[in-house]
Parts: structure tokens; C-alpha cells; sequence
């Protein structure tokens, strides 16, 4: 137990978080960032509304004459198989895009078939060379940092933006959203997946390959600067601008396209069951039902009761962790001895090794400025 444990009065996000802040009410400050940002952006309110109308429109009007007129990414989740029904429904073309890390299972590729064939989606796979996929997620569990989805986001997000450059496409349509991911501790998880300067700081140092070239890389200046102020393609939350409810969207999902439920957030793929279900609970004691079922809480979607008694749930069945840990050893060309050793090793954090986290600090301030110099409005 924490020291001076302590639980927020509003959600399940407690003291295992080392970078929470409580109000006087009780209340930590994620809580209060998501009431902030639905202040501005009530998805139910008919300002919201007629601000998505005035984006669809936008994105139709700039893809006039192309084949496409946005990109989506397809994972066989929730959140991108919503996202791709959705903007089907409101009558935008997508080009349907999957980034193959090798560690896909075999309920998301069904998902992403009956989302594909029964959407009607122009539909493209870009597979990761595994050889170095393995070498990079072999350096993060060295590293014994507790972001090892590092590697497979970055990939994924440089294949989106250089997709949609390829094909001269100016929106990203993601599936990214306040309602059911508002809730994510740095401490966790350091997110910053265009952190290329980390990403190559823990692989110098634990990685065996040396040839990278191969693998997908986006750094500050092409996510920040280069792709959006200079190619003008923008990363679009449409689930943002809508009604978005885990419950009722899986529900949706099952009668529109037969898409099948994988289990916990994000589970489609098999590393990241096992690495958020078994490798963070049990190397770090961190449990992501919490920061999720946290944000299903604050958005109306789950009482705190209903949520405490979730938690009282196994997260990972033993059976399904034995099956996936020699999945994985197998594939890593891991011993059981090894992965022991990796195990063990001191827990560090992405402060441990060098980052571009203080300009990311900055981040806000510098698309300020170019936003104010090239004069682009926010929607």
C-alpha cells in the first residue's frame, strides 16, 4: 500500500499515481481538466454539433476531385472501427489504413475484415519488418520502463502522416478521444510516441541493431511543424464531436458489422494485453483499469461503485497469461529465465533516459505561435 494512500471522491485514480494532485474538494486534476475541456466541447450540445458539420464539410470540400478525402487508421478496436462506421455514415471517403506489428490477435483481425468488407473500404496493411519490431521491444523492457508501446504508436502515427502525404490527403480522422482515454498518468506511461530522441536513446543503449532505416520515424519537427503548418494535414478527434459511449458503441459496432468484443481496452493486440494486464501490475503495481474506468466515470459512462467492483475482477485470467507469455517468449526469442531477469531489474522511468519532455512542455506554446504566424484558425 501507497504511503499516505489516498483515493479521488470523483473517480478510482489513487496514490499509485506519484504526480497526483488533489484539490480542496478532493477531486485530482485530470477530473478537473476533462470538466474544462467539456465546458468548451459538450459533444451533445448543438454548438458541437454544427462545429462537426462545419468540419465534414471542410474535409469533403478539400477532397473534391480525389480519390480519398480523409485517412483513417484500423486496429479492430472500438474506437477505430466507430470511427470508420461513422465516417462512412457521414458520407466521407476513407482510405482505411493498418499498421501490422506482428503482435495483432486474431478477434481484431477478424474485426478489421467485417469493418472492411462490410463498409466497402479502400484497404491497405503496412507490415512492420519484425526483426527490428523485436529489437526495440526487447530495448524497452531492458530499459524496465513502463511505456513499451512506444515503439509500435511511433510507427504507427508516421505511417498515417506519410500516407496521407503520399496520397495528398489533408485530414487524419482518429479515433483518439476525451470520453473514454481523458485519464492516462505520465508516470505510467510517458506518451510522447514522436519522442524520437527517446526511442533512439534507449535503443543505443539496449538495442542490438544497428541498421534503423527501415523502421518508421517521426520526430518534434515533422509532427509539430512539418506535417501540420507546412503540409497543412491535420489529426481530426471526430469522437470528440459526438456522443461516444464504450457500452452503446460495442453494442452498435455488433449489429452493424458483426464486430466481436476483445476484453479490456486495447487487448486487440496480444503484447499490449499482456504488457498492461501482467508487466505493469506486476513489475511497477501499476493497474490501467484504473486511469480507464476513471474516465468512463468522470463521463457519465460508469458509477465509482460500478467501477470499484470491476476492479474487484481478475484483470487477466491465469490461464490467458501463461498462453500468452510463451506466445511472447517464443517471439521475442525469449528464455523464461531471461524474462525473470528483465523482471527484476530496478523499475526506471522515461526520465532515466534522454527525451525531448521539456519541449514537449512548450509544445502548446510553440503551435501557438505558428498558428498565429501562418493565421490558422482552430475548428
Amino acid at each position: 500500500m501507497v504511503k499516505n494512500y489516498r483515493m479521488c471522491k470523483r473517480c478510482i485514480m489513487d496514490t499509485t499515481d506519484p504526480d497526483i494532485i488533489f484539490n480542496e474538494k478532493g477531486l485530482r486534476n485530470y477530473c478537473q481538466r476533462y470538466d474544462l475541456f467539456i465546458e468548451k466541447n459538450n459533444p451533445e450540445s448543438l454548438e458541437t454539433n454544427q462545429r462537426l458539420d462545419k468540419m465534414i464539410n471542410k474535409i469533403k470540400s478539400n477532397g473534391r476531385g480525389k480519390k480519398y478525402d480523409c485517412v483513417i487508421g484500423l486496429s479492430g478496436g472500438v474506437d477505430s472501427s466507430y470511427v470508420a462506421c461513422k465516417v462512412v455514415e457521414l458520407g466521407l471517403r476513407p482510405l482505411a489504413i493498418h499498421f501490422d506489428s506482428g503482435w495483432n490477435s486474431e478477434i481484431a483481425v477478424g474485426n478489421i475484415e467485417r469493418a472492411v468488407n462490410n463498409l466497402n473500404l479502400d484497404f491497405f496493411t503496412d507490415i512492420c519488418d519484425w526483426e527490428i519490431m523485436r529489437d526495440l521491444t526487447l530495448s524497452f523492457l531492458r530499459a524496465s520502463v513502463a511505456n513499451c508501446d512506444i515503439p509500435q504508436d511511433l510507427a504507427f502515427y508516421h505511417m498515417l502522416l506519410k500516407t496521407a502525404k503520399k496520397n495528398k490527403i489533408k485530414y487524419i480522422i482518429s479515433g483518439h478521444n476525451m470520453s473514454t482515454e481523458s485519464i492516462m498518468p505520465v508516470s505510467w506511461g510517458y506518451n510522447y510516441f514522436h519522442d524520437l530522441r527517446y526511442l533512439r536513446g534507449i535503443h543505443k543503449r539496449f538495442g542490438n541493431m544497428k541498421n534503423m532505416r527501415n523502421f518508421p520515424q517521426i520526430n518534434f519537427f515533422n509532427f509539430n511543424i512539418y506535417y501540420p503548418y507546412m503540409l497543412k494535414i491535420k489529426i481530426f478527434h471526430i469522437l470528440d464531436y459526438m456522443p461516444f459511449k464504450k457500452k452503446s458503441a460495442k453494442e452498435y459496432l455488433t449489429k452493424k458489422i458483426g464486430w466481436r468484443d476483445y476484453g479490456g481496452k486495447h487487448h486487440e493486440s496480444i503484447w499490449t494485453r499482456f504488457f498492461q494486464a501482467y508487466y505493469l501490475p506486476k513489475k511497477f503495481g501499476y493497474d490501467r483499469r484504473k486511469p480507464y474506468l476513471s474516465s468512463l466515470i468522470i463521463s457519465g459512462q460508469m458509477t465509482k461503485v460500478e467501477a470499484l467492483s470491476e476492479m474487484e475482477k481478475d484483470y487477466y485470467p491465469v490461464e490467458k497469461i501463461s498462453e500468452d507469455k510463451d506466445f511472447i517468449l517464443k517471439k521475442l526469442n525469449l528464455t523464461s529465465d531471461e524474462f525473470d531477469e528483465i523482471m527484476a531489474l530496478p523499475k526506471k522511468t522515461f526520465r532515466d533516459y534522454p527525451s525531448n519532455y521539456l519541449l514537449f512542455q512548450t509544445g502548446k506554446k510553440l503551435r501557438s505561435l505558428f498558428r498565429s504566424i501562418l493565421k490558422i484558425q482552430n475548428i
